[in-house]
């Protein structure tokens, strides 16, 4: 076989190699981009408590604010009472009492709903923290484990670019062009096998002619409908 189809046939096994990662890396980010989902979601549950508690907290002190007024008016109304001297006054006077302790009722009673949920929405709210401090740990966890999986993977990449780098050298640097080139578009499917006599890059059947010159290997042999580099396996 062609030296330099040999050097490129190890030199694709090693790009494929060093790529195999990728989708391990994706996989350890993604599942520490789930933990951390996991926390923004449990503090995000943890924060609509809290402004729901605070908005809660600002009606009671408006209807505390109202009742104030109210119990002002009808105080002011119990010395009108004595100084009335006609029905009709007293009528109005008794209309607007009457309002005015509907509005207190009303408030008393909302403020009274308010502190139950406020009540309730409180201890959510521990459960909550409690969520969060769960998720935080989790979190440290899965941290921890793929901080190491990373760790392990830019290892073995180090050690698989190393090889690269020293096998890119040592390659005549027409060739190594020759194959960035094509792998610029095919990938790490730049050199590929031929099966029953088929390009395994397009999987368009070969000539017999080319099918020749590829089983022989004396050259480096493109295929004619993809242009990707080919090779018998079993000779590789």
């Amino acid at each position: 076989m062609n030296r330099h189809l040999k050097e490129l046939i190890e030199l694709s096994k090693l790009d494929k190699a060093i790529d195999s990662f990728t989708p391990q890396i994706e996989s350890a980010n993604k599942k520490l981009n789930k933990a951390q989902k996991k926390i923004d979601k449990a503090q995000a549950e943890y924060d609509e408590l809290e402004t729901s508690i605070k908005e809660n907290e600002t009606k009671i002190a408006s209807f505390e604010e109202q009742i104030s007024m109210l119990n002002e008016q009808l105080n002011a109304n119990a010395k009108k009472f004595k100084e009335i001297s006609s029905e009709k006054e007293l009528k109005a006077l008794s209309l607007e009492e009457d309002i005015a302790k509907e509005k207190l009722t009303f408030a008393n009673e909302e403020i009274e709903r308010l502190q139950e949920i406020n009540e309730t929405k409180k201890e959510l709210l521990e459960e909550q923290n409690a969520q969060i401090d769960s998720a935080k740990e989790e979190f440290e966890t899965v941290n921890q484990e793929v901080s190491s999986t990373l760790s392990d993977i830019e290892t073995k990449k180090g050690e698989l670019f190393a090889k690269r780098e020293s096998m890119s050298r040592n390659l005549e640097q027409k060739v190594l062009s020759f194959y960035e080139k094509i792998r610029i578009w095919a990938g790490n499917s730049a050199v590929v096998p031929v099966k029953k006599q088929a390009c395994y890059g397009c999987y368009m059947k070969l000539n017999d002619k080319t099918y020749s010159e590829i089983i022989k290997a004396d050259e480096i042999v493109n295929c004619p409908h993809c242009g990707r580099i080919l090779y018998i396996e079993n000779e590789a």
